[in-house]
């Protein structure tokens, strides 16, 4: 059953934020990946190439999770879980062009026939502000 995002959530997509997206490979372990996230309605969109291990695993079992945290503070995070209900092919690269814009100021840079868009309905949302600030202690020497 669909779950609507809440605001918080749509902001943490909406931003340049990088999430993880993990699949299911074929002995059921979790594969993870940093991806580009945007946004229709309330499914979330993932850009990739049909050789990939998400595209691979996602035709075999589409059942994900997502995970996603504020680029200025790590402490705001949002977790989904979900399942790819559609693969649209992106000829024009209309979709990966707006996400690689988003995130870079820039066009997709590769050009790959077999790009495709993942349409993931999300089922489980979980949004979280924690009270820490990020302030990492300088690294040891």
């Amino acid at each position: 059953m669909a779950t609507a995002l809440s605001p918080d959530i749509r902001k943490l997509i909406d931003g340049p934020n990088f999430a993880h997206l993990a699949t299911l490979m074929p002995d059921g372990s979790p594969q993870s990946a940093p991806v580009w996230v945007t946004r229709e309605g309330d499914r979330i969109l993932v850009g990739t190439g049909e050789g990939s291990l998400k595209a691979k695993n996602t035709r075999r079992d589409p059942r994900v999770a997502l995970s996603i945290v504020d680029i200025h503070d790590p402490y705001t995070e949002a977790q989904l879980r979900g399942r790819v209900v559609e693969r649209r092919a992106d000829p024009a690269f209309v979709v990966k062009d707006a996400t690689a814009q988003k995130y870079t100021g820039k066009d997709f840079p590769w050009r790959n026939p077999d790009g495709v868009t993942l349409v993931i309905e999300v089922d489980r949302a979980k949004f979280a502000k924690l009270p820490f600030t990020h302030a990492p202690a300088a690294a040891a020497r």
